[in-house]
């Protein structure tokens, strides 16, 4: 069962796993802002594009006082190899069960090449320095989602 997070709400407290095999607790990170954004998999061709893309504007998230985090149902080590490989500079989160995604209302069912699936929803979320989600985007395109990002946070 999926549930969905309201803009306003509080967002659900976790601590994951991350690359180089320390944790991340969201609450720790206020009264930063963070950007969190839930991709399929370290390595596929859109997933690494959306990756790389707010990779390539972490500078300007950092100026604005904003962490951004990437999650997955990968492990920690497939991580590492990934971060190594792309010289990624943002944590990415691993939420092997899927438990985190789920109760985020990004995990549950979509069309993939005409077939219904379970998989990750492709989904941002944008936490305010309170701890609430302050905005939430379900990204089709990922091409250009990385700037959008920005751009809302610039505005």
């Amino acid at each position: 069962m999926t549930s969905h997070l309201n803009i306003g709400q509080m967002a659900p407290d976790f601590t994951l796993p991350r690359d180089g095999g320390a944790q991340v607790t969201l609450s720790s990170l206020r009264p930063k802002s963070v950007v969190l954004f839930t991709y399929g998999a370290d390595g596929t061709p859109s997933c690494t594009n959306e990756v790389m893309d707010f990779n390539a504007l972490l500078p300007q998230f950092a100026s604005l006082g904003v962490v951004v985090l990437g999650l997955s149902k990968d492990s920690v080590a497939k991580h590492d190899k990934f971060i190594a490989k792309m010289d990624i500079k943002m944590p990415l989160l691993s939420d092997k069960d899927g438990q985190m995604m789920e109760s985020w209302g990004a995990f549950g069912e979509k069309l993939f090449f005409g077939k219904l699936v379970q998989g990750v929803l492709r989904s941002t979320f944008l936490i305010d320095g309170s701890g609430k989600i302050a905005h939430i985007w379900k990204v089709d395109k990922v091409k250009g989602h990385a700037a959008e990002v920005l751009a809302h946070l610039q505005a």
